[in-house]
């Protein structure tokens, strides 16, 4: 046998421990018309995330806060720099009623 063969056969990796959110469709691999298929838009069709794999914990709230203000901040087309973290670090650390007035702040302006 040569030093570049293998003896044994190669792994393979059982479709359920395939990650389905990097390899969408991967649970559709028995529906050939799912599998790969377009829409009008040129978008991939994805599977809707099924509630039973959620994790059982909630988010604390300066970590829900947090996401609110980049989700707010990303739709308002305003991209945090470097140094901004810090700042988006103190206002998550602020109540729910202070955080939701920045929200409702940054993201109503006019863009």
């Amino acid at each position: 046998m040569n030093a570049w063969q293998f003896s044994e056969p190669p792994l393979t990796t059982p479709q359920t421990a395939i990650d389905s959110y990097r390899f969408p469709g991967v649970r559709d691999f028995d529906q050939p018309e799912i599998v790969g298929a377009v829409d009008e838009l040129g978008d991939y069709f994805l599977p809707a995330p099924d509630p039973r794999q959620r994790l059982p914990f909630t988010l604390a709230a300066e970590d829900s806060h947090r996401l609110d203000l980049h989700a707010v901040l990303t739709t308002a087309g305003i991209a945090p720099l470097p140094g901004d973290m810090d700042a988006i670090n103190v206002l998550s650390a602020l109540d729910d009623t202070t955080v939701s007035a920045v929200l409702r702040w940054v993201g109503s302006a006019p863009r």
